[in-house]
């Protein structure tokens, strides 16, 4: 059966203040049980509306009173909701002390984040991926700048996210941070996931992302002719190191393997794994071993060469980042 619920607001007299006023006090009835507190703001008794529980005339002290009031009583029916949500039920008591903040844990948004990464860290290698876990962590150091920013606060309580939260964090990444379209997608969908946490174990009863509208949008990544590969493998490189992101790249382009993969490969597996024409791989995206058909010009001499120096010192990603400058794309004239 759904309580009865009222929200009143009186000032406060036999109080009065040095000035005249007197102290403005909220009164709260659920099913009978009456609590009442103060607002921590004081009225001058000849601008109280005792009719309407408001300050009457269009002052500039009687506006300042009425929209402290509307906030307060914006925030007591707020609190309301969130307990029967919670909880199923509320008693004056209970709401008194949710508006004030008596006897109640605020769960905030990056003090979970920080959290879940924490767990998440001791996983990777194992079941998690170091890449994964550096998109955690980058939302999580995203989040922390944007609040400041956007809020002026260190951090927000999980209650408190709405999708106006949502909307202004992605209008963050897209205009403070110059994140694309897929990207920003990315992220979100991070955020998500911290939410949906909070959601699950009961920490909040309501789904902040829910109206909200992203979606990735489709990229001509481009190819590479067999003309252009020909003239690739056959250009001179300007040292070791660029030699090395050729042969990597050139290796991807005939097997398939991303980047990550590669990255995995090392002198002792290609050793261990080479068999005739046929390399088994171990692919991180799909978490199985599949075998790779290498092309005739590859062949076990081939891969122990390129594997010969730490692939470390390649930074990711090493077709995009070496291959597309000036100095050392072979491709610029063809």
């Amino acid at each position: 059966m759904r309580s009865t619920f009222k929200v009143l607001f009186y000032v406060k007299k036999g109080s009065e203040k040095p000035n005249g006023n007197l102290p403005l006090m909220c009164r709260i009835t659920v099913d009978g049980e009456i609590k009442q507190f103060s607002c921590k703001m004081d009225v001058p008794p000849r601008l109280w509306d005792v009719k309407n529980n408001r300050a009457s005339g269009k002052s500039v002290e009687a506006q300042r009173i009425n929209l402290a009031v509307d906030k307060i009583r914006v925030e007591v029916n707020r609190r309301y909701q969130e307990l029967m949500q919670t909880d199923g039920y509320v008693t004056a008591a209970k709401l008194k002390d949710a508006y004030l903040g008596i006897g109640i844990k605020q769960e905030t948004l990056l003090k979970l984040f920080e959290q879940h990464n924490v767990e998440f860290e001791k996983k990777v290698g194992h079941s998690r991926a170091q890449g994964t876990f550096t998109r955690y962590r980058t939302v999580c150091n995203h989040i922390r700048e944007f609040l400041p920013h956007t809020y002026k606060r260190e951090d927000i309580p999980l209650k408190e996210l709405n999708l106006t939260f949502i909307n202004d964090f992605e209008y963050f990444l897209r205009t403070e941070k110059k994140c694309r379209t897929n990207t920003v997608w990315g992220y979100m969908i991070v955020l998500k996931h911290i939410v949906s946490i909070a959601r699950n174990d009961g920490r909040l009863p309501f789904n902040p992302f829910a109206g909200y509208i992203n979606s990735p949008e489709n990229v001509d990544r481009g190819y590479l002719t067999q003309t252009e590969i020909q003239t690739l493998m056959d250009a001179p490189m300007k040292n070791a190191t660029h030699e090395l992101v050729r042969d990597l790249f050139v290796f991807s382009v005939f097997t398939g393997l991303a980047y990550s993969d590669v990255k995995c490969l090392i002198l002792k597996k290609v050793d261990s794994l080479f068999s005739d024409k046929l390399c088994a791989i171990y692919t991180r995206k799909s978490r199985k071993h599949t075998s790779k058909k290498l092309f005739g010009f590859i062949n076990k001499a081939v891969l122990q060469a390129v594997f010969q120096e730490s692939l470390a010192l390649v930074p990711p990603p090493f077709g995009n980042g070496w291959l597309s400058l000036p100095r050392i794309n072979p491709l610029k004239d063809v």
